[in-house]
């Protein structure tokens, strides 16, 4: 009977045991997926993390240890690279979306002129081609804006059009919004969404025991993207953006100076307004700053922006 009583108490302490050390592997499981994650981890390694944690959990007898491994494509895949088909796609996606809330101003010799800048600016960069080129659109809007998407969709205000006063300041709205692409903003934002929703799915998998996989559709992607569109890019993005623009503008044999102007004539038409450009942009001075101290660092061209004003006013 003693005998009997003694087996029962080490089974009873043996289960205690299991349950607890299942308990650790799931905490350590979670723990090396969200080091692995933050860390910015290969694909290759996040997977034999997911992989290590996952024999953990089996050899702890924790029912979950099969989630927790078959979460590893959902990290994988948020690992992955977006490609320049991807990029466009999405890109239109998002395009599509900033259609539904502004109608575009049809008027095609104002668009071509528009693209003709814009094509002079990206074909003079380091990266002149995308999967389906650049282009501008104007929207009807006396907002005063301007957006990129990811797949070379640029889209201007009306308003932000009726703030320039050269096609040098023109082209610095432009060359601003080539910027954006070039330093792959709007991907970033989808990319860390992505591996946000990697993290949030294998919690998931772990905690539930179910084969959570990452949502990949169209629509996540483009929810991502339109939201560092509505809220803005960080301002270190702003500022990085407006010094690609320079050396852009530069490249392209447009007055970088001339961002200047165009700052000025945003601090000027601002007042008190904190929609639009201003919602989701620093403050023109913040702007004007930073320009003034990396202007120093581009060599600009010879002045020629006489040749221009002609063709601007015919346009404007």
């Amino acid at each position: 009977m003693k005998t009997e009583n003694g087996k029962m108490k080490v089974g009873i302490e043996n289960a205690k045991f299991q349950h607890r050390l299942s308990k650790i592997a799931h905490v350590s499981s979670i723990l090396i997926i969200l080091f692995g994650i933050s860390a910015c981890a290969t694909s290759s390694e996040l997977t034999d993390a997911l992989s290590a944690a996952g024999e953990v959990a089996s050899a702890a007898g924790y029912d979950g240890a099969g989630a927790v491994l078959n979460a590893g494509a959902s990290v994988s895949k948020a690992m992955e690279e977006i490609t320049p088909e991807n990029e466009y796609y999405i890109g239109r996606a998002v395009a599509a979306t900033i259609l539904t809330n502004y109608k575009v101003y049809s008027n095609a010799t104002s668009e071509a002129y528009l693209n003709k800048i814009c094509n002079t600016i990206a074909i003079n960069s380091e990266r002149p081609e995308l999967y389906n080129g650049y282009h501008v659109k104007i929207l009807d809007s006396t907002e005063v804006n301007a957006f990129a998407t990811s797949g070379g969709h640029i889209f201007i205000t009306r308003g932000l059009l009726a703030c320039t006063d050269s096609e040098d300041a023109l082209a610095g709205v432009i060359a601003h919004e080539i910027a954006h692409i070039q330093l792959q903003h709007s991907l970033k934002a989808i990319k860390t969404s992505r591996r946000g929703e990697a993290v949030f799915s294998v919690i998931s998998a772990a905690a539930t025991a179910t084969n959570a996989q990452l949502a990949t559709a169209m629509s996540d992607l483009t929810n991502a993207s339109m939201e560092a569109l509505n809220n803005g890019y960080s301002k270190s993005q702003e500022f990085d953006a407006d010094s690609l623009a320079l050396t852009l503008m530069a490249n392209a044999g447009y007055d970088p100076a001339a961002m200047l102007d165009m700052l000025n004539q945003l601090k000027a038409a601002q007042g008190e307004k904190s929609s639009g450009m201003y919602k989701t942009h620093p403050s023109p001075d913040q702007r004007i700053s930073n320009v003034n101290s990396e202007l120093e660092k581009v060599s600009a061209p010879a002045d020629t922006k006489r040749y221009r004003t002609a063709r601007f006013a015919k346009n404007k």
